[in-house]
């Protein structure tokens, strides 16, 4: 009999599941037919058919899976762990798997048990397969295509535009480097012009008539305004509107110049002041930081980043319209326009330099290379006259223009000696720092440009033509009835008057037309004959000829050849009617007999400083014998008469200690505007002291029409006044000497 076992020992235990039939060698479980399932459907072990193959007609070996229907999926209330608790519905083999294996015994107290390899896991049981696709249904697997085709796609594609990048890149810096080079520096070298320095003009003293001073041209680079770069619509108008209060200038049309968005440069304003362009910088400098400052949500640009400022010279003339008519001006390009500034443009413009910088975003490049050609200065110039004098007879004849309501009028003070203009004046002037507001006819030089008949004052001529030839004597006897009859024409002298009994020294002091005639009468034989003698002797003091100033504008007057002087001219001529000539060269003719019977070309440039600071003095003038000094010093006796003889024409001339000799003019005057006679030209030429001439005053007053017309009232005044200004000036003591009195008139019978 068997002995009977102890439940409580591990290897007693067994599964109830063992007992349900016979093992199977090696342990395995035994094979369990699974009994049909409620309702006809067939359990697992019924799913292949006779032959081996499964139910659902697939092959031996065909191992696709095939889905479980939804009725026959596990649910999850029924899982493996819920297999091992009822046995009764748990497979087999999971019951078998699910067997715990028999407890280990106890080793003995005190003795530590063997170590025991650990039963490798076994595998997990497969997941249930899907229930069969129901027959006839399309096979719902889906294929991905093969990537190499996109990929190889990709590569060309890159490829290409690699190619392309490459190809641009070969032509940029092989094919065409020195082209897009040249465009590069184009665009980044920015060539400026460094205008020289205009030389000053002085006086004799080196006083500054017209100098210099630094001026800029405000420009613009209207492409950097552009919407696209500055990314501001209405950048030109704000920029416009910030310049304009302080150029000056109307902010439409600087609006529209910085609109051009195509343009690299336009001219904004020219010849602003060193103060201008610092205003406009520190405009500009507030602007870049306030663009500094702003969050990069909200950015703002400085609408002023693309305007520049070239360095020029701005001329400026410190005694405005003293001696505007000599000096001229100059125009907007700094050329000179008028005047010496025009005569003498090549000589103060100098030569200008350039100057090429690269420049970034308007800037610029403090590090870049940079070429320059320095500007050359203008030689300064000096001229003769003298500020202080120039000055005087401005005054003078300005104050007599307006008294007279004339035209205009002008005076010219020379020193005798040596023929240079002290003062060259007119009336009106103009201020040649702000050409816009002279009025135009007073631009010019009209002592030089301005033609007009002498009348009495060209009696010396005439006169010394005379005395020269030996045709008579201070002292001769003329007697000068009150109407002449000459040709188709009769004769009067300026009032009338009974038959005068006059010397020759007489005709001059009295001013008579008749006695001129008849001394003139006596050059000749014939009438003919004394037209050519009197014309010798108009061309050797310089009538029908160019100053030798070369003045811009000056005129040479009318003399015409004696062969073609009319019946009238030939009667006219002697006494300063039908022939013209300028204030300049009326005031020479004085200097002529003042300085001995020579005459000396009349000069208005002393000398040049050249940038080496070297002087040069001017080319001495041309000299030309007239008379001769005996007959210069009689005709110097003759002129004082006019002025001290109670019966000349000339006492409001008189200046006391010294003695002056001169000479009255009053001729009708043929109106520039019609060509006709219309007005009068009242006049006054001499010099002082008499006995030792050192100046020569000339003054003249177109068209008078307020007050007197004669010249010894109109212009007598200003002689004596701006004569007395020029003497002390130059410090000319009188001499002393005792005039002597040449007779005038003489008795009938005598």
């Amino acid at each position: 009999m068997s002995e009977p076992r102890d439940p409580r020992d591990p290897e007693n235990r067994r599964d109830p599941r063992a007992s349900r039939g016979p093992a199977r060698p090696g342990g395995a479980a035994p094979r369990r037919v699974p009994r049909p399932a409620q309702g006809g459907t067939p359990g697992r072990g019924e799913r292949r058919q006779a032959d081996g193959r499964p139910a659902d007609g697939r092959a031996a070996g065909d191992r696709r899976s095939v889905p479980r229907p939804a009725d026959r999926r596990p649910s999850a209330a029924k899982r493996p762990s819920d297999a091992r608790r009822d046995p009764k519905r748990a497979p087999a083999a999971d019951r078998s798997a699910d067997r715990r294996p028999a407890p280990e015994k106890r080793s003995a107290p005190g003795k530590r048990p063997a170590a025991q390899k650990r039963p490798a896991a076994k595998k997990r049981a497969t997941a249930p397969q899907r229930p069969p696709r129901p027959r006839g249904a399309a096979p719902a697997a889906i294929r991905l295509g093969s990537p190499r085709p996109r990929l190889r796609l990709v590569a060309v594609a890159l490829t290409l535009v690699m190619l392309v990048f490459a190809v641009r890149l070969f032509q940029v810096q092989a094919v065409n480097a020195d082209a897009y080079a040249a465009k590069a520096n184009v665009n980044r070298y920015v060539p400026v012009t460094l205008a020289a320095e205009r030389g000053r003009i002085t006086d004799r003293d080196g006083v500054d008539l017209a100098t210099t001073v630094d001026a800029y041209d405000i420009t613009a680079d209207p492409s950097l305004l552009a919407p696209d770069k500055i990314k501001i619509d209405d950048a030109p108008q704000k920029a416009a509107a910030l310049l304009a209060p302080i150029l000056g200038e109307p902010q439409k049309e600087l609006a529209e110049k910085l609109s051009k968005a195509h343009s690299r440069y336009v001219l904004l304003s020219r010849r602003q002041s060193p103060q201008v362009w610092k205003q406009i910088k520190d405009l500009r400098s507030a602007l870049d930081a306030k663009a500094q400052a702003a969050p990069k949500s909200h950015p703002r640009p400085n609408v002023l980043l693309g305007i520049f400022a070239d360095e020029h010279s701005k001329r400026v003339y410190p005694n405005k319209e003293l001696a505007s008519g000599v000096l001229g001006f100059t125009n907007s390009d700094g050329k000179g326009a008028g005047g010496l500034e025009a005569s003498l443009d090549k000589k103060l413009a100098g030569k200008d330099g350039k100057l090429v910088y690269a420049q970034s975003g308007g800037r610029r490049v403090p590090t870049a290379d940079t070429q320059e050609h320095p500007a050359v200065p203008g030689t300064d110039v000096e001229l003769t006259l003298d500020r202080d004098i120039q000055w005087a007879a401005q005054q003078a004849i300005t104050e007599q223009v307006a008294k007279s309501e004339a035209d205009r009028g002008y005076v010219v003070v020379q020193d005798t000696r040596t023929g240079e203009i002290l003062a060259l004046a007119n009336a009106p002037a103009f201020d040649p720092n702000d050409i816009s507001r002279a009025d135009a006819d007073a631009l010019g030089n009209a002592a030089l440009s301005d033609a007009f008949e002498p009348g009495s004052t060209s009696k010396l001529m005439s006169l010394a033509a005379v005395l020269e030839e030996g045709a008579a004597t201070p002292s001769t006897h003329v007697t000068v009835p009150n109407r002449l009859h000459r040709g188709d024409r009769l004769f009067a002298d300026d009032i009338d008057h009974p038959t005068w009994h006059l010397t020759l020294n007489g005709v001059l002091a009295k001013s008579s037309n008749i006695g001129t005639i008849l001394s003139v009468e006596q050059l000749g034989r014939t009438q003919r004959e004394a037209n050519q003698v009197l014309h010798s002797y108009l061309r050797k003091f310089g009538i029908g000829q160019p100053t030798g100033l070369n003045f811009p504008g000056e005129t040479s007057g009318i003399l015409a050849k004696p062969e073609d002087w009319s019946t009238s001219q030939q009667y006219t001529i002697p006494f300063g009617q039908g022939l013209s000539l300028n204030a300049v060269q009326a005031a020479s003719v004085y200097s002529t007999i003042a300085n001995g019977g020579e005459r000396i070309a009349p000069t208005l440039v002393r000398g040049t400083k050249g940038p080496d600071g070297r002087y040069a003095a001017a080319p001495k003038p041309k000299k030309t014998r007239v008379v001769s000094p005996k007959t210069a010093k009689t005709l110097a006796r003759m002129l004082e008469s006019v002025v001290d003889d109670q019966e000349g024409t000339g006492t409001a001339a008189k200046i006391p200690g010294y003695r002056v000799g001169g000479k009255t003019g009053t001729s009708n005057r043929v109106d520039p505007k019609t060509g006709r006679y219309h007005g009068y030209t009242a006049s006054f030429a001499g010099f002082a002291p008499a006995d030792k001439p050192r100046i020569t005053v000339y003054c003249a007053v177109q068209n008078p029409t307020k007050g007197s017309y004669f010249g010894g009232q109109v212009c007598g005044p200003i002689y004596k006044q701006v004569m007395q200004f020029a003497l002390k000036s130059l410090q000319v003591p009188p001499t002393g000497a005792e005039a002597p009195r040449l007779p005038v008139s003489f008795k009938p019978g005598e």
